[in-house]
């Protein structure tokens, strides 16, 4: 069965790969359109639907697949934190980070074409990351190194990020970009594994 993940994602590789399944990637290049008035966990759900649904199209014609579509936001005082749109937009979402705990959501979403059916499931999960204090100069070093421009939140508790991380409450690869035991479950469930 080919297994595909829709995320152009490094970190989402690294996690599958570390599970020991085969994939091949195929980036989704649908636009990201968020409800604001639907709880956290169902934007991040719908988001992972929508893109393993632009994937799946390329699939649909084989016999068996998997479309993995996968998503997170940062939610700070009720507001999601994006991806930065630039230095300043990242200097202001680490400032407000700072001190504080909030929450990161993970949803995933799986399109499965199996025994000439097509069905779906989708689950996310959050956790709490609580941030240590940082310095006006902390955060303009850390945008320097680069590593906040292409992440939810501005930051990677993955990388150099790790260092203002003081605790968590869940999960930690909810952090990174997918529970891996969240997905385990549902392929098991599924008979994909």
């Amino acid at each position: 069965m080919r297994f595909i993940l829709a995320s152009a994602s490094p970190r989402r590789r690294e996690l599958l790969n570390d599970m020991g399944i085969a994939f091949e990637v195929c980036p989704s290049d649908g636009e990201e359109t968020k409800d604001p008035t639907k709880p956290f966990d169902k934007i991040v759900e719908e988001l992972a639907r929508a893109k393993a649904e632009a994937v799946f199209g390329a699939y649909k014609d084989e016999d068996e697949a998997v479309v993995l579509g996968a998503d997170t936001i940062v939610v700070l005082n009720n507001r999601i934190l994006g991806k930065p749109k630039n230095e300043e937009d990242a200097f202001c979402a680490l400032m407000g980070l700072s001190g504080k705990a909030h929450l990161v959501y993970t949803g995933m979403c799986l399109i499965i074409k199996k025994d000439k059916k097509t069905e779906s499931v989708c689950c996310s999960d959050s956790t709490r990351v609580f941030f240590s204090k940082l310095s006006e100069n902390e955060i303009r070093d850390y945008i320097k190194s680069g590593e906040p421009m292409d992440k939810a939140g501005s930051y990677g508790i993955q990388g150099i990020g790790a260092k203002f991380v003081e605790k968590i409450e869940g999960n930690y690869q909810t952090v990174v970009g997918l529970n891996t035991c969240s997905l385990y479950k549902l392929l098991k469930e599924y008979n994909l594994i």
